[in-house]
């Protein structure tokens, strides 16, 4: 089956602000988890990398304008992706992943779930 063009730019310009926002949560997650508690660490770098990531989903990979509706859908869509995150994250510690290593895999499972509830956000909620 082939993806539509518009579909497969979309998943592009998504790879895109995905890696940016991944970046930029990872850089603060490992600025931070030596100084204070890892999984406060994760969750600042994931707010910072959240604000980020709306306004540059919303206008570039999915080209809409920000509003109250597609926000909270967003926001839905990052809150289930946020406790599957630190699930994950809980979970390969536990594993003995290190410190530093340990959000590599959980961003491995989370990306493409997460593509797949914004999109739905962002096509239902204008």
């Amino acid at each position: 089956m082939r993806l539509k063009r518009e579909t497969f730019h979309e998943m592009i310009r998504f790879a895109v602000v995905g890696v940016a926002a991944t970046l930029l949560h990872y850089g603060i997650y490992f600025l931070l988890y030596n100084i204070i508690n890892v999984k406060i660490a994760f969750t600042i770098g994931y707010a910072i990398s959240f604000i980020f990531n709306y306004i540059f989903s919303a206008r570039f990979t999915f080209k809409k304008k920000t509003s109250v509706k597609n926000g909270f859908g967003f926001g839905a869509a990052h809150l289930f992706n946020y406790l599957l995150q630190i699930t994950l994250l809980h979970v390969f510690l536990w594993l003995g992943v290190s410190k530093p290593i340990a959000p590599l895999p959980v961003y491995c499972i989370a990306i493409p779930t997460n593509f797949l509830l914004v999109r739905f956000v962002f096509s239902k909620f204008k």
